[in-house]
């Protein structure tokens, strides 16, 4: 009869040396407060700006609702083609600077401008 092998002997496990402190991480820790608030401040803005996006369009669709039943029994005569003539050139320019213009109000003067849009852009995608 042979007898089993002494097990092996397993040593012990040795502890991960501590992280050295880098100068990033030393640069990051006095700016984490700001980062932190401006990510929570442009994530509220872009889920306020979701909902009042939403509401906006509400509203423009029972405007247009309002404007056809009022066509349809009359009360008013619709001239469609002025309506988009006098808003097409609004309309391009708005889609055209819109962006732009909203992005230099919502973060002049912030000096966490970088986490402030990287939330907002959070906050518009969010399912909330």
């Amino acid at each position: 009869m042979t007898t089993p092998p002494p097990p092996a002997s397993v040593p012990p496990p040795v502890p991960p040396a501590p992280p050295e402190s880098s100068a990033l991480s030393e640069a990051l820790r006095g700016m984490l407060p700001d980062l932190s608030v401006g990510a929570l401040l442009g994530f509220a803005t872009g889920v306020a700006l979701r909902h009042i996006g939403r509401v906006a369009l509400i509203a423009l669709g029972a405007l247009f609702i309002t404007l056809q039943l009022l066509s349809y029994f009359g009360l008013i005569t619709v001239n469609w083609w002025q309506v988009q003539a006098l808003t097409e050139p609004w309309l391009r320019q708005g889609s055209e600077q819109g962006g732009a213009w909203l992005a230099r109000v919502l973060t002049a003067n912030l000096p966490f401008a970088g986490a402030f849009t990287a939330g907002m852009l959070l906050g518009l995608r969010a399912r909330v």
